[in-house]
Formats: C-alpha cells, structure tokens, sequence
C-alpha cells in the first residue's frame, strides 16, 4: 500500500516531541492511521491528537502511541498481550515490530472492523478476542510484552500481572481520579515487579463485563469530538 505523506509529516512531529526510537518512528511511518479514522475526522487522520471511534471510544494520540511502543523494548522475538483493540491503530504498529499480537476488545463492531483493517494490510502476526481485558489471555499465557489501552481503576488487574513473564515488560495507565492517570512500565526481574512513572496521560476507562462505565468514555470521546469541531 502506497504510503500517504502525511505519514512522514506526521514522524518528523514526533521526533521534534521526544521520540526517538526509529523502529517505532518507522512502523508509524509505515502504518496509514487514517484508514484507522471515520471519515468525520478525515481531516485530523494525521494529526497528533486522540479521535473518537465510536462507542464512547478512541484512538490514541499518535505520540501516546509511539511512547508506548517504545517503552515496551520489543524485539521481534517478542509475543504481546495487547488490551484494548479500539480501532486497530496500536495493534497495527505493534504488529510490525513483534513475532505475534494477542489482542482483546470487548466492543465486537469495533473488533470487526478492526479485523478487516488488519486483513487489509496483510498483519497476519495478530490473533484477536472478543471479550474482557482484565482477564487477559490465559490460554496464550504467559506473554513477553503487554499494553493496556485504557486506564486502569487504582491498580493493574491481577490477572495481567499474573500472564506477564519472566523479564516481561507491561505498559498500563491507572487511574486514581477522574484527573489523574499515571502511565507506568512494569518490569517482572527475580526480585519481583520494577515500576516506573512514565508521566500523566488521559484514557478511557479499562472496564469489565461486570462493571460497565461506558458513561466515562462515551463522554472524553464527546469531548475530543467537540474539541476538534472547534478547531480551523
């Protein structure tokens, strides 16, 4: 597939933001984020700003995306447990830096077309799930990377924590307000799980079949909405 110019555009924006890793800044470069884009927002596919998706969703901000990314050290020996499909921006990039991608959505029309998007680019590394995030993949299990795409309520889901392996790297945001998201990296080592503040971020909601709180995306999605509405 032909390569938009944006997409360079769009890679030089990161390096001037901090982003330095050139495999990550390749597969940006590599992947048309406004395929990943409804056409209301056409305009803004190659923005570096977060866009609504559809059911109180949205994909991230390209440099989120590229912050992630590179925190997580992939190789391409790497097997990643990645939460939270959306549209399938991030599981499309992560596709193209490691062995195999596990992805859950718990939206099934975001995840089918999430699914054709991927077939579209020929991503056959990527295996895909209907269902909650915060019970992981015990089947796949135990994963060298994962990444969660939305915040965590207080604390990452034990079940998670329990799939990652030996010298397995997570990258999470948790919640502990409605204001205060914090993006941490988890390193599992002999002595237990390392963590490190990679700095505040904003989110939709990590939620479980037993406890919807669509209330919170649907509205930070109408928010970006309108945002960008007012924007020349």
């Amino acid at each position: 597939m032909k390569k938009d110019a944006r997409a360079a555009e769009l890679t030089a924006v990161l390096r001037e933001q901090g982003i330095t890793d050139d495999d990550v800044l390749k597969a940006i470069e590599r992947t048309p984020r406004h395929l990943f884009v409804p056409p209301t927002f056409q305009d803004h596919a190659y923005d570096n700003t977060a866009l609504p998706i559809g059911h109180g969703q949205t994909v991230s901000q390209p440099q989120i995306v590229a912050m992630m990314t590179a925190a997580l050290a992939l190789t391409y020996r790497s097997k990643v447990l990645e939460i939270g499909t959306g549209s399938g921006y991030q599981t499309a990039v992560l596709a193209r830096l490691a062995r195999r991608v596990y992805s859950i959505e718990r939206h099934p029309a975001l995840l089918e077309d999430a699914e054709a998007r991927l077939k579209q680019l020929r991503l056959t590394n990527v295996e895909t799930l209907a269902g909650d995030g915060n019970l992981g993949w015990p089947d796949q299990a135990p994963f060298d990377r994962i990444i969660v795409t939305a915040a965590a309520d207080e604390a990452v889901p034990p079940a998670l924590l329990d799939q990652l392996g030996p010298g397995g790297i997570m990258v999470v945001p948790v919640a502990h307000s409605a204001i205060d998201q914090r993006l941490l990296r988890l390193v599992r080592g002999k002595e237990g799980i390392e963590t490190t503040d990679l700095g505040g971020v904003r989110f939709v909601p990590l939620v479980s079949e037993r406890d919807d709180d669509g209330d919170r995306s649907r509205s930070l999605s109408k928010e970006i909405a309108r945002h960008l509405r007012r924007r020349p």
